[in-house]
């Protein structure tokens, strides 16, 4: 299995202007969230990207892609009807090829040489099925992520076969189905907004979206079509090491602005920068 394709879903109300938005890279170098996104894919040795967008965004995201708008295949979603829908929308662009999913409203920091979207595609490649990557979450956090429940793969330490998939679980659902043996006490394996997805994924939704089949949250979701996908064919988790910021909640610019400068060219400069804002801060607190 060779991925050759991907897809970035950015047609979400909430959603559709994030990946216009500009960070400061790890090279030190201003970038559209897009662009960041484009060059994780790149580095992962994919060079046809298709981005399902509104209607009229597509010139907005052309002017953000600079150099490389040449490589963009856009899909329209027509009505924000969910995130599975939005995959489905792409169907036309990857046929029955397997294809590298991201969602445009998350960065990925890599903890490694390796980028994040590297490490899921070569695995995926290895493994020969489709695979989520995933990440320890915490309870608190499992409102705004989709989450897995299995077991590790026997000889593995990140990779876990998955039985179950929940969309934004309540604790009590994470608590009964998606114990993962291993975890931390009060940790789910949530998606990390990344996955290899094969051609059987597209077929479930088409599926889906016949029988109009939308979840709980609204509209056709992508967690519903994998727990399908689960059934009938092999399907794993993969934690990776890295971490994924959320640009769309409260905060999420600025954290994933951090993480991306902690860990780029400019660190010692950033680390001095905040040390000196600390100690002002410290200063301004103390009584004359």
């Amino acid at each position: 299995m060779k991925i050759k394709k991907a897809v970035i879903t950015a047609a979400g109300r909430r959603q559709r202007t994030l990946p216009l938005q500009t960070l400061i890279d790890r090279d030190g170098v201003e970038k559209s969230v897009l662009t960041i996104l484009i060059e994780e894919v790149l580095a992962a040795g994919i060079d046809e990207i298709g981005v399902v967008v509104r209607p009229g965004d597509e010139q907005a995201y052309m002017q953000v892609a600079g150099a490389h708008a040449r490589r963009l295949h856009f899909v329209q979603q027509v009505e924000p009807l969910g995130h599975g829908h939005a995959v489905a929308c792409a169907g036309a662009f990857v046929g029955r090829d397997p294809f590298l999913h991201l969602v445009g409203d998350h960065l990925y920091v890599s903890s490694s040489a390796q980028r994040c979207a590297q490490a899921l595609v070569m695995m995926a490649e290895t493994q020969v099925c489709a695979i989520s990557a995933v990440q320890p979450t915490r309870e608190s956090l499992l409102p705004y992520y989709g989450a897995v429940g299995g077991r590790r793969v026997s000889g593995t330490q990140a990779l876990y076969e998955v039985d179950t998939v929940i969309e934004k679980p309540t604790p009590t659902q994470a608590e009964q189905h998606l114990i993962v043996p291993g975890l931390r006490a009060g940790y789910y394996l949530c998606f990390f907004g990344m996955h290899v997805l094969t051609p059987g994924v597209m077929s479930i939704l088409d599926e889906q979206i016949a029988a109009g089949r939308a979840g709980a949250q609204g509209g056709i979701t992508l967690s519903a079509a994998l727990v399908e996908l689960a059934r009938r064919e092999k399907y794993l988790a993969l934690e990776l090491a890295g971490n994924r910021y959320d640009v769309g909640v409260k905060y999420g610019l600025l954290m994933a602005q951090m993480a991306l400068a902690l860990t780029g060219d400019d660190r010692e400069e950033v680390m001095a920068r905040l040390l000196e804002l600390l100690a002002q801060r410290e200063l301004s607190r103390q009584p004359a």
